[in-house]
């Protein structure tokens, strides 16, 4: 099947970069958004997303005007929809992005055309919720028009990478849909397509996320084991890891991002009475926030009333710009609503501006009157500071960690406390694992 023009919906950290590889394989791609700011702001050349080598790809696809950004759909060859799937407060997943997507795609659906939805979603939504919201057009999908879901699998600063190299997975409501899928992502596509239905493609991606998330819940508990027993986590797992079939992940403040924390609740939400595994390692995952913030009051015999904290990092993860339900933003509101004074710093989101947040724009301003310093993400410009310029910019000698950084007992000797996350002893003279 050819594809001369493709409309992406949804311009966002899939979206976008899809739209713009697309165009730099000389497709014609409209890509749509509903918020008006990120449209004016690709119009004016500013990208809203920072992922490596993003800017130059999307300023060359807008000046070539093979990727032209609206808000609204047009006819094409193809629509691709990649679009937020959130949950609701009781963990149900909200399909209205979804929904309103596709039926922005209804008026302009032709014979012949193919839809794709890339967004993670519940098992059978593309079945249940897609195909009969598009065939309100009086087109028969499978046989006049082809749908397939197809779901991104790619990582935050490494997108462009492994949008092109990783593998493909291409689930066609038929055989027929299957095969026009795989002949557009053939386009740009360096890894394996692989070939199944919808409803396995959409199984897939949530097994890929729910097995990453048991894997750190149970780092997570060992994390807490440690502290409880006074083992060092840090050492404990690197020792563990020598086992040739051991890999256990690494403790944090928690999951965050758009995949991990939200996936498995799809699976929840499809057949609770089959996953309280499942179950079980969103809430410890969804606890460890919770766990992070005790081990600040512990620093702090529990007086958090006009403490002033500086935390460093708002990110789900280490060097990326995602805030998506990031652990570190709840612990810092809760620190905040329990009456410490916190100011915030992101060094990849330096204009974040979040209710119930102090952020600031400089690592200087956050630590110039803190008593407290709180590492919560280990991006790598914090990871570089050593203890002697840590001492230069703060007046603060107390140091809660929850991440494997700032250790070594030339901490101690610059004069710092130091709690770090799954330590339970007090000597910090081992050697960094």
């Amino acid at each position: 099947m050819n594809f001369e023009k493709v409309c992406v919906l949804g311009l966002g950290y899939i979206g976008l970069p899809t739209a713009a590889v697309l165009a730099g394989h000389g497709i014609n791609v409209i890509g749509v958004d509903i918020n008006r700011d990120i449209v004016n702001g690709l119009k004016n050349g500013k990208v809203h997303i920072c992922e490596e080598g993003l800017d130059e790809l999307v300023t060359e696809a807008l000046g070539s005007r093979k990727l032209k950004v609206c808000t609204e759909p047009e006819p094409a060859d193809a629509f691709i929809i990649a679009v937020p799937t959130p949950f609701y407060e009781d963990k149900r997943a909200d399909m209205r992005a979804v929904t309103a997507a596709t039926e922005a795609i209804v008026p302009h659906l032709r014979r012949g055309n193919l839809v794709v939805l890339e967004s993670t979603s519940p098992p059978l939504t593309t079945r249940n919720l897609v195909v009969p919201i598009l065939e309100r057009s009086g087109l028969k999908a499978g046989e006049d028009f082809y749908v397939v879901y197809s779901p991104e699998r790619v990582l935050p600063g490494r997108i462009l990478k492994e949008l092109v190299e990783n593998a493909r997975v291409v689930g066609g409501i038929n055989e027929t849909s299957g095969e026009a899928g795989r002949d557009l992502y053939g386009i740009f596509s360096k890894g394996k397509i692989v070939l199944t239905d919808c409803t396995t493609a959409e199984m897939v991606k949530l097994m890929e996320n729910t097995y990453r998330d048991i894997n750190i819940a149970i780092a997570n508990e060992f994390s807490r084991l440690a502290d409880r027993f006074g083992v060092d986590i840090w050492e404990a797992i690197s020792i563990a890891n020598l086992h040739p079939r051991v890999k256990i992940l690494t403790p944090g403040v928690g999951v965050g991002g758009h995949c991990i924390g939200v996936d498995p609740w799809f699976l929840v939400e499809a057949a609770p009475e089959f996953t309280s595994l499942v179950y079980t390692a969103r809430r410890v995952n969804d606890a460890q926030p919770h766990y992070v913030i005790t081990l600040v009051r512990r620093a702090l015999q529990d007086q958090l009333l006009g403490k002033r904290i500086a935390a460093l990092g708002l990110s789900y993860k280490p060097d990326v710009d995602d805030l998506r339900e990031s652990p570190a933003i709840e612990v810092v509101k809760t620190l905040a609503e329990a009456g410490a004074v916190v100011k915030a710093y992101e060094p990849y989101k330096v204009d974040a501006m979040i209710d119930g947040i102090q952020t600031v724009d400089r690592l200087e301003t956050a630590l110039i009157d803190a008593e407290v310093v709180l590492l919560l993400v280990g991006h790598k410009r914090f990871l570089s500071l050593t203890p002697q310029q840590l001492v230069s910019q703060t007046p603060a000698r107390l140091l809660v960690v929850a991440a494997n950084a700032w250790r070594g007992k030339e901490w101690v000797e610059a004069g710092f406390r130091m709690f770090h996350l799954g330590v339970g002893r007090s000597d910090m003279f081992f050697p960094a694992v």
